[in-house]
């Protein structure tokens, strides 16, 4: 039977509706390649340095680094304009995109997805998305960072070489806007701590968990194998967390991954980190999306920003914990 079910972090529904899944090519199909041109340089690899623009900070024993970050290219928000909305007309309102869009690369190694980081990698990864949002935090008219990992053409990535990109802006995007009043309109102490408990009762969307996290098929997921990660310890700033937090974030979500791709195979997949906008009070508690790109959003979905999930969570879960931790 179809259900709806409510995403308490957005407010939105999302339709299950699992006989959808057997429909002739359900999943979409796994594009190769990323890049069209593989006969040039790998920008992200050692010894190409130079082919980016001039690194921001390394992470790495004895002058070799282990994680890179750079300015991106391309920006989708550069400069130190101000937040400063215009009125061109009755329904012509337009700002200044200014800000920060840096790319950080997760590995030397050109192969290694997040997956397959050891969890010394994984920690310098996620050190290193703490302290870029730091930096960003203490630059005057820069409200909220974003950092993501688009794993894969479907999901984002131009380049091959495993990377994530973090953006500094002058404005707090509508979907953290929705999540803080989320927070907000719950009734009880905070939503994730609650999801946290609620779901190692019933036990059975459960992924992996330890003492600090906790990886879920969240009850509302909106598309198949949707995972949320979520740390134990209270926390509405990823980067005021302390770094065994933050060891443990990193090393659950190569648990997941691994379990995603023994169920899937190599999909693409993307990462979103949500945290508090840098001096938004209470209530929020940090955390990390894990959305695989499986399905295409068609015209329903566009239309009314209800999403319709063909594999209800609990399958999912059922398949994805059933494997083995991956090993180090």
């Amino acid at each position: 039977m179809n259900q709806l079910r409510l995403d308490p972090l957005t407010g939105r529904w999302v339709v299950v509706s699992t006989e959808r899944a057997n429909r002739p090519r359900a999943f979409a199909p796994r594009i190769a390649s990323i890049q069209a041109d593989t006969s040039s340089p790998c920008p992200f690899c050692p010894g190409n340095e130079e082919s980016t623009t001039p690194t921001l900070e390394t992470l790495g024993p004895d002058g070799q680094w282990r994680v890179r970050v750079v300015p991106n290219k391309y920006p989708a928000f550069e400069g130190d304009a101000p937040f400063v909305v215009t009125n061109r007309g009755p329904v012509f309102t337009q700002a200044s995109a200014g800000g920060i869009h840096e790319v950080l690369v997760l590995s030397p190694d050109h192969q290694n997805s997040w997956s397959m980081l050891s969890d010394d990698q994984t920690g310098a990864v996620m050190r290193a998305i703490s302290d870029r949002i730091g930096e960003h935090a203490s630059i005057p008219g820069l409200r909220y960072s974003q950092a993501i990992v688009n794993a894969g053409r479907e999901a984002g990535a131009s380049i091959e070489h495993p990377h994530g990109q973090l953006l500094g802006m002058s404005f707090v995007p509508r979907e953290l806007v929705e999540e803080q009043a989320g927070f907000a309109r719950f009734a009880g102490r905070c939503l994730l701590c609650t999801t946290v408990d609620a779901e190692e009762n019933v036990g059975y969307r459960v992924i992996y968990s330890d003492e600090q996290v906790l990886v879920v098929c969240p009850f509302w997921s909106g598309s198949p194998y949707e995972m949320l990660v979520i740390p134990r310890a209270h926390g509405p700033h990823l980067h005021h967390s302390p770094t065994t937090d933050l060891l443990a974030v990193g090393r659950a979500l190569t648990i997941a991954l691994g379990r995603l791709r023994n169920v899937l195979g190599d999909v693409a997949y993307n990462l979103v980190f949500h945290s508090a906008p840098y001096r938004a009070p209470e209530p929020y508690h940090w955390h990390v999306h894990v959305v695989p790109k499986l399905t295409t959003v068609a015209g329903f979905e566009l239309g009314t920003g209800v999403l319709i999930n063909i594999v209800n969570p609990e399958q999912a879960a059922e398949e994805l914990g059933a494997q083995q931790p991956v090993a180090n």
